[in-house]
């Protein structure tokens, strides 16, 4: 799974790498360094051919969903891929096209298990670009009682390549530029849940204090590299 990630992109490198056609406010994007499920995260959606920023919860509420948000106990952060097509949570989100959405990160974290407990690995791009973007899922969830609306994401994840296979046993579906086109309008699906190349991403071990969804987001040494 993938369950912790950081998001360090400014506003003008979204605009850039997204395409966002501006007729939206400018935002203050704030570095974060432990992104965690549930909480508010930036996604890229299509509408009418233009490309926007909406911040969603992450944790899929689907919207068919009639109990409360605190009845909510399934863990929606991830969506597997092999069952994207099946599984009730997401199986609508995917099939209608303008709930695709992208995830833009700037790393994740991936949990190994050792002797000495679980060791946490950052993960990021390979080539120093500032982001890694990846392929999610959104719906729009009414609170039946106070009638107001929720917009809820989930990142889909797959198999690891063999690079991430050294540390952990899953990854996220991180898309190529040329990908982000067909996936947001539904023209490609299942074909680019696939694990990207091997040499897409580098990794280093951090400190342990990221294994608390406590440890403060703007917290910058929660990536520093550490010796093992």
């Amino acid at each position: 799974m993938c369950g912790r990630f950081t998001y360090r992109l400014t506003w003008e490198e979204i605009v850039r790498l997204y395409g966002l056609t501006l007729d939206q406010p400018a935002r203050n994007t704030q570095a974060r360094y432990n992104v965690c499920p549930t909480d508010p995260v930036d996604t890229i959606v299509e509408r009418d051919g233009k490309r926007e920023l909406v911040s969603m919860r992450w944790g899929l509420v689907p919207r068919w969903w009639s109990k409360s948000l605190k009845d909510m106990k399934a863990a929606t952060f991830n969506a597997r891929a092999e069952t994207v097509e099946t599984k009730p949570f997401v199986r609508d989100a995917f099939m209608r096209a303008r709930t695709r959405c992208l995830i833009p990160v700037s790393g994740y974290y991936e949990w190994q298990d050792t002797p000495n407990g679980k060791q946490p690995w950052y993960f990021t791009a390979r080539d120093g670009s500032p982001a890694l973007t990846t392929a999610g899922l959104w719906d729009e969830w009414r609170d039946r009682t106070s009638g107001e609306t929720l917009k809820s994401c989930t990142m889909i994840i797959t198999e690891p390549n063999e690079f991430v296979a050294e540390v952990h046993d899953r990854m996220p579906v991180l898309l190529a530029e040329k990908d982000f086109g067909p996936w947001l309008i539904g023209a490609a699906g299942l074909e680019l849940l696939k694990p990207p190349a091997n040499d897409l991403l580098q990794r280093w071990p951090v400190s342990k204090r990221v294994n608390s969804s406590r440890a403060p987001a703007d917290d910058p040494t929660l990536i520093d590299p550490i010796v093992l």
